[in-house]
């Protein structure tokens, strides 16, 4: 195990829907460079994963969503799925929670369909991002400059279009969390 992360704590924020590997492996790279990595959720206990093309295995959860602060995490990563980041999205607690990473600068990580969360947090305006195709449009009509490639940096915000890509992902975003805080530009 790498020390890289040692000392730092990273949130995932999930609920049902997730797709399986863009939580699994972004924790499984954490943990392996030293990061201790908590699974939020909303207000359950285990939360199920999509598998692909189906329903996977239930996944414990370390923290619900009222009993954590950003200020007590050095980053946030957002998997996608279809469910997951659409039931988010429409969680004010869950948005609240995403914003204040990015008022305390801190690095953020959204794979595949978790830019959504990012968009109805307020936050994607002025950002150069990519995710999955379909929702290209959605992150252009909220101000953020999309491309198609396999990862975008953009002062400390990571972002990736699908599991393909975890990879480059993963490796980003250890070392942007290593990096720690990045002043933001807002258009």
């Amino acid at each position: 195990m790498s020390e890289k992360l040692k000392g730092k704590t990273v949130a995932i924020l999930a609920t049902d829907g997730f797709e399986e590997s863009e939580l699994t492996e972004p924790k499984a790279a954490l943990e392996r460079e030293g990061a201790t990595v908590h699974v939020i959720a909303p207000d359950k206990d285990s939360i199920r994963a999509w598998a692909g093309t189906d329903w996977g295995p239930s996944y414990d959860v370390d923290r619900k969503l009222d009993q954590v602060d950003a200020g007590d995490y050095d980053a946030l990563e957002l998997p996608g799925g279809l469910f997951n980041p659409d039931a988010l999205r429409q969680n004010e607690q869950a948005l609240a929670f995403t914003r204040r990473f990015f008022e305390q600068h801190k690095p953020v990580g959204a794979i595949c369909h978790g830019p959504w969360v990012l968009i109805n947090a307020g936050v994607a305006k002025g950002r150069r991002m990519t995710s999955y195709p379909s929702v290209e449009m959605d992150l252009r009509n909220a101000g953020a400059e999309w491309v198609d490639q396999e990862v975008v940096v953009d002062s400390g915000l990571v972002t990736s279009r699908k599991p393909d890509d975890l990879d480059a992902f993963c490796s980003k975003l250890v070392e942007e969390i290593a990096e720690g805080k990045h002043s933001r530009q807002h258009a």
